[in-house]
């Protein structure tokens, strides 16, 4: 079973997908990160996003892997260095090329078929493009400046003020949803869920709950 946990920036899906995935004892795909290791390959090769071949180019080389929670690029450990400032003002920008797009995506799929077809999976189009037959989908939302507040005692705000990381993130939404490729929005059949005054606690039995009931349902859905 894929749990498809999707939502913008800071409305706390890392935090309620490894949540879930832990008490269910599988395994948890941050989808964000692989575009993260993406930027940062880009970064380092010193490309212009203008020239999308070549991005693609450099992409085609990386050998990304996400392992237990650490993020690795071409061997190295990039967890820490995929959350800086300057990772963050161009992933939107990367992630909106959409051959970069189609193969990331095939990675991710690859990463959950690698794992028997079970994982708690988070990012911005999982129910929507990466796996559209889950079959549990949550859309996450929150209020902006609950979003912005919480965002802000990340490590990677920790010396910017909650008016620039709310500002960041209007900005990534607006790329996000606007873009042509895997656009940000929930699936139809998702569930959205207001996170602006829920507890952690409450958000994951939530979703345990919606679990169990596709459990006890026993459909079978096509390929997730």
């Amino acid at each position: 079973m894929v749990i498809a946990i999707d939502g913008p920036g800071g409305v706390g899906k890392s935090t309620i997908s490894r949540a879930v995935a832990e008490q269910l004892g599988i395994d948890h795909l941050d989808t964000g990160a692989t575009y993260r290791a993406a930027t940062l390959a880009v970064m380092a090769a010193g490309i212009d996003l203008v020239d999308t071949d070549a991005v693609v180019g450099v992409i085609d080389d990386a050998a990304i892997k996400y392992e237990a929670g650490r993020l690795l690029l071409n061997g190295q450990d990039v967890t820490a260095a995929a959350r800086s400032s300057e990772v963050n003002d161009r992933v939107s920008a990367v992630s909106a090329i959409a051959q970069i797009r189609e193969r990331i995506v095939d990675m991710q799929r690859d990463w959950v078929q690698d794992r028997g077809g079970t994982a708690v999976v988070e990012g911005r189009d999982i129910g929507t493009v990466v796996f559209p037959q889950a079959r549990v989908k949550v859309f996450m939302t929150a209020h902006a400046d609950v979003r912005a507040a919480r965002r802000s005692q990340d490590a990677e705000a920790a010396d910017i003020g909650v008016a620039q990381v709310k500002a960041d993130l209007d900005r990534r939404d607006q790329i996000d949803s606007t873009r042509a490729a895997s656009p940000l929005k929930p699936a139809e059949d998702a569930v959205v869920v207001d996170t602006s005054d829920m507890g952690v606690e409450e958000v994951v039995a939530l979703v345990l709950d919606l679990v169990g009931a596709q459990r006890r349902s026993g459909r079978r859905p096509g390929p997730a």
